[in-house]
């Protein structure tokens, strides 16, 4: 039995990998799972070779090494593009919870965020967590996949994707601090307002300990806000996600 290795199409399969693998790896969607990350190389592995056979995407030419090189980094430089879409939508939730936390006290206790390993706030990983749910709770993770498969049936792997949409990646990054502070904006107002009332009460009543009482008063406030707006909330992490998919439909067009 004689065994033929298609080179060109493993060199095509290792670059939509490439691609997979910038866009997917460190991602919210990926690491708030708990994968390890031996599961995530094969999970990425399993999907381009899904992705490669399904979409009948058009193999590479056998290239050299100089140019396999840089077909690799073309396509690690379009996954980032895309996984800055991924997490400009995520990072929405964070900044959001930053400053909730902020205004209601939280701002001296954190958590490690499994996604990043790093600090975060602590309403920010709650509204992180919400919106992983609401991700997949909304089809996001179908959206995703039909996005990468958008993506390389107009880019094929090792093709030159041309000059990069500056303006849509700047668009993103303003679009992040802006859903973060319609996230936050009902219990910062109500915030705003509880601290309007107690200058006026320390104003008026020298002898209250302004500080005391405002502390517990602005967590139960701000918590008592935010679980009633939750109800709110969902249109408005719908038009996050849609204006992920949007700036990918930019980046790749």
């Amino acid at each position: 039995m004689q065994i033929v290795v298609d080179m060109a199409w493993i060199q095509t399969v290792l670059l939509v990998a490439l691609r997979l693998a910038a866009t997917l790896a460190l991602t919210p969607v990926l690491a708030i799972t708990g994968m390890t990350a031996h599961l995530r190389v094969f999970f990425i592995l399993a999907l381009a070779v899904t992705l490669a056979s399904a979409l009948a995407v058009p193999p590479v030419a056998v290239l050299s090494p100089a140019d396999l090189i840089v077909a690799a980094m073309s396509e690690l430089v379009l996954g980032a593009l895309l996984a800055f879409g991924l997490f400009t939508a995520f990072a929405a939730f964070q900044l959001a919870g930053r400053m909730m936390d902020l205004q209601m006290g939280f701002g001296i206790a954190s958590l490690i965020d499994p996604a990043t390993h790093r600090q975060s706030p602590l309403l920010g990983t709650l509204l992180n967590m919400i919106a992983v749910a609401a991700f997949f709770a909304v089809n996001g993770h179908h959206l995703l996949i039909q996005g990468l498969a958008f993506s390389l049936s107009h880019l094929p792997p090792g093709r030159p994707f041309g000059e990069l949409n500056y303006a849509a990646v700047v668009a993103q990054f303003g679009g992040m601090f802006v859903f973060a502070l319609a996230l936050a904006a009902p219990v910062l107002v109500v915030l705003l307002l509880v601290d309007i009332a107690m200058a006026v009460v320390a104003r008026t009543m020298p002898q209250v300990n302004v500080f005391i009482v405002s502390m517990p008063l602005k967590i139960i406030v701000g918590l008592s806000v935010l679980i009633a707006s939750m109800n709110f909330m969902g249109p408005l992490m719908a038009r996050v996600f849609e204006a992920l998919f949007d700036y990918w439909q930019q980046v790749i067009g």
